[in-house]
């Protein structure tokens, strides 16, 4: 931390993310520290893949991503998590330089590998397709539980068919009234899924999903919730 620092206060807060990366990357090795930078790490599924850089990783074990924002989100942090679980290690740390001081924040991986492959499947409220259904069932057997959203739903959107067959702008009514257009990712032509990661059951989320669908074509959306430990589908009908 204190070669971060030293970086902030000779670059300033305006620097962009490459530029802190390169001179942090640079004073550690010139005080004995081995670095790699944008670690290439590479996440598959059948034909899926996808490849995320981590920003430096310090002695082959420390892993730090350097963000240059207002604060550190929780998509930073949700970020980091799935490096460590992918990788199996149990702490990281996310930086932010656009503080006006070094904002660091440590994340810990709370889950073995064996303990996020130990899931349960609930699907007594699933009337959907079932190939949207035994996709995520087999995806979550090899990646594990507690990834980010954002690669559960594209890895599912290219083995459902791709972004040009599965993600669509839906025109929303209200009475008769066009009020725009809402993404959905579809499973069917008239049938949509969403894919959430909330930890305790939340009936509120689920009339939110009624109401969104309400003001759809769509006859049905498939709510998928990737919990620690259960995977649950829930059909949400008109």
């Amino acid at each position: 931390m204190r070669h971060a620092f030293d970086s902030h206060n000779g670059l300033g807060s305006l620097a962009n993310e490459h530029v802190y990366q390169r001179d942090l990357a640079n004073r550690l090795e010139e005080h004995g520290f081995q670095i790699k930078r944008e670690v290439e790490l590479l996440l598959t599924h059948g034909s899926f893949t996808k490849s995320l850089f981590l920003d430096l990783v310090v002695n082959e074990f420390a892993v730090y991503e350097l963000k240059v924002a207002k604060a550190i989100s929780e998509a930073h942090v949700g970020q980091l998590l799935s490096y460590l679980y992918l990788l199996d290690l149990e702490r990281g740390k996310a930086l932010n330089f656009e503080a006006r001081k070094v904002d660091g924040r440590f994340v810990n991986a709370a889950l073995s590998y064996d303990e996020r492959h130990n899931f349960s499947v609930d699907e007594a409220s699933y009337c959907g397709p079932e190939l949207l259904l035994r996709s995520m069932i087999d995806l979550i057997s090899d990646w594990g539980t507690c990834l980010s959203v954002s690669l559960y739903r594209e890895a599912m959107v290219h083995l459902l068919g791709g972004a040009e067959s599965v993600d669509a702008m839906i025109d929303m009514k209200r009475d008769g009234i066009d009020i725009g257009k809402q993404r959905f990712c579809l499973a069917s032509p008239d049938e949509a899924f969403q894919i959430t990661s909330i930890y305790k059951t939340d009936a509120d989320f689920e009339s939110h999903l009624k109401r969104l669908l309400a003001a759809s074509p769509l006859t049905r959306l498939h709510w998928i919730n990737v919990d620690r430990h259960r995977l649950q589908f829930v059909t949400v009908h008109r």
